[in-house]
């Protein structure tokens, strides 16, 4: 038993030692790049399943493991931690630093709450469909980092509220009110304050149960709000070309591969997959419902439903909470306007149906993204004064006073440098699989899947590329998977977007687990959920995701590219890899 305590005890530890050596016959046995790559990825991947290390130390592990097995230099490694999607993360990071230290986001959510109500299943579904349309425009992280804080403060006041009726609901029926609570950081744990201590004995244990249900059901409202914003910021990265990271690494890599095709562009790809982001929203939208808060069709569908004394308190109380901001300051103001003009710039610079603001500079067209107006944006919150600059006596402006909108510390108190360095390991292992050739060798091996139906070789390809973006970034997931899967569509003489377009879309879908995209580690970084929420709710969400796809290539998708039809622009080469693996 001592044993066995020690060994509980020393867990982490022994996982952190006992996975590299009982891993380490792969690259001692079969000695080629391949075989070493894989021996990274794989103990990468099990420290990011289990959570052994921090997640961003595990993500730092590919900067010395390819350096010492000679797949990359460390400069070159280096390289892959700080991508341009970092700098978009910096100019994001400003705006939410600005948001909440000016109480911009409380000011939202209570707004928000007064015109959608306290019912947080209605709530949830407008939230979901809000982040769901910034993510078709921006980045997933951006719209992610954007509507978090908000939701946060919604879901904040909504337990408040309804923490202070089930106080005032208590208080009377012990015989007592205590009309002093108050809605601000001195009361926050009204969860914890005990029964009057008059009752009997009796009565206090019996308040116990329904004290819990109360402790789980404002649980529940925080995992399902959290959840939404994550899940839904994915979904509707799905709908544009510009959306996520995914779909723009497609894109490069089919133009790429097929420089003769010119049939993807921002139109036809809504059309396919707008059908597809709809109904997984919808269907997530119930399933986290279920899961977390339980519903009841019928009253919640229902016209004219007067509201309870319960609500009526919340909303009073909401509305309380509102007043007591008083008018819109300047700050927040100005925060508004450069977060509007943050979003038309990012909207308006490329947007692939219209002519953007890019194509103003005709010659360095490529070399500006949404990082660039994100970082402009970014740094203005460092120059604009946060209050107009007093006067002297005689009518001068005085520099002793000056404060900008943030400063540099309170910009670092908000960056997610984890977020950062894990992304940059995603960047890095998909470096370094395409470096040591590891991405042809396993196409090599997916090649015997012609034998089978073509609906389930869609099939496979759709599981096994969202099994592994669960534990590798999106980008490195899809950078990794496209030069595999191309050949395999050329060697089967399938059109290659029958494989690609669905396989694109699972890519995405990361549901599962923190690490799985930024998305998701900005939610879990705000302690409300543990990984097995992300598990229980994320693995439903994966089967809807995937049944639906299925649904889409197989009926609407296929007349807009006559899928049935192999190609002239497709090469029909079947592709050769003399690796040393078996």
């Amino acid at each position: 038993m001592k044993i066995l305590s020690y060994l509980l005890v020393y867990r982490r530890f022994l996982l952190i030692v006992l996975t590299p050596l009982l891993l380490l016959p792969l690259p001692l046995i079969i000695k080629t790049k391949e075989a070493e790559c894989a021996y990274t990825l794989f103990v990468v991947a099990i420290f990011w399943l289990t959570e052994a290390l921090p997640l961003a130390v595990s993500a730092l592990l590919p900067a010395f493991m390819f350096p010492l097995f000679g797949i990359m230099g460390s400069k070159q490694v280096a390289s892959a931690y700080f991508k341009d999607f970092h700098l978009l993360l910096i100019g994001v990071i400003c705006l939410a630093t600005s948001i909440e230290k000016w109480n911009l986001h409380k000011r939202v959510a209570l707004k928000m709450v007064m015109l959608v109500g306290v019912n947080p299943a209605w709530l949830m579904l407008g939230f979901m469909v809000s982040c769901a349309f910034l993510s078709m425009w921006l980045s997933n992280t951006s719209a992610a980092a954007m509507v978090m804080p908000i939701v946060e403060a919604v879901a904040q006041q909504i337990i408040r509220a309804e923490a202070e009726a089930d106080e005032l609901e208590m208080s009377c029926s012990n015989g007592s009110i205590n009309p002093g609570l108050e809605l601000d950081g001195r009361h926050a744990a009204l969860l914890a304050l005990p029964p009057s201590l008059g009752r009997k004995e009796h009565s206090k244990y019996s308040q116990m149960p329904e004290k819990h249900c109360r402790k789980d059901k404002y649980s529940g409202i925080f995992k399902v709000m959290c959840l939404c914003v994550a899940y839904s910021a994915t979904i509707g990265g799905l709908t544009t070309i510009t959306g996520t990271s995914t779909n723009l690494i497609f894109n490069e890599h089919f133009n790429s591969r097929y420089p003769d095709c010119q049939c993807i562009n921002f139109g036809n790809w809504f059309i396919l997959s707008i059908p597809i982001a709809v109904i997984i929203l919808l269907l997530s939208w119930l399933w986290l419902q279920w899961l977390f808060l339980g519903f009841d069709l019928k009253n919640m569908f229902k016209c004219g439903k007067k509201k309870t004394a319960r609500e009526e308190a919340s909303s009073q109380v909401v509305q309380e909470e509102y007043k007591k901001l008083g008018p819109i300051s300047c700050p927040e103001t100005v925060t508004l306007v450069l977060f509007i003009l943050m979003t038309l710039l990012w909207f308006t610079r490329d947007p692939g149906f219209i002519p953007g603001w890019s194509s103003l500079f005709p010659k360095y067209k490529s070399y500006i993204t949404d990082s660039t107006a994100a970082l402009v944006i970014g740094l203005l919150f460092f120059i604009i004064p946060a209050k107009p600059l007093p006067r002297t006596s005689n009518g001068e402006n005085t520099v002793s006073g000056y404060i900008p909108l943030i400063t540099w510390k309170e910009f670092q108190s908000c960056m997610p440098w984890e977020i950062a360095i894990l992304v940059g390991g995603g960047f890095a292992l998909a470096d370094g699989c395409e470096v040591s050739k590891l991405s042809e060798w396993v196409a090599s091996k997916l090649t015997p899947l012609g034998s089978l139906p073509l609906w389930l070789i869609i099939l496979i390809s759709c599981l096994i590329v969202t099994s592994v973006t669960e534990v590798a970034s999106n980008p490195a997931t899809i950078t990794i998977f496209l030069p595999i899967l191309s050949p395999l569509a050329e060697a089967i003489h399938v059109n290659p977007l029958f494989i690609l377009i669905p396989a694109t879309l699972c890519t995405s879908f990361a549901f599962l687990l923190p690490v799985a995209n930024p998305a998701n580690a900005i939610v879990f970084s705000y302690g409300h959920l543990t990984i097995m929420d992300m598990v229980k709710a994320g693995l439903g969400i994966n089967i809807i995701g995937v049944a639906v796809v299925m649904l889409g290539i197989l009926t609407w998708i296929v007349p807009i590219f006559d899928l049935y039809t192999y190609p002239s622009w497709a090469s029909n080469i079947q592709s050769t890899n003399g690796t040393g693996l078996l």
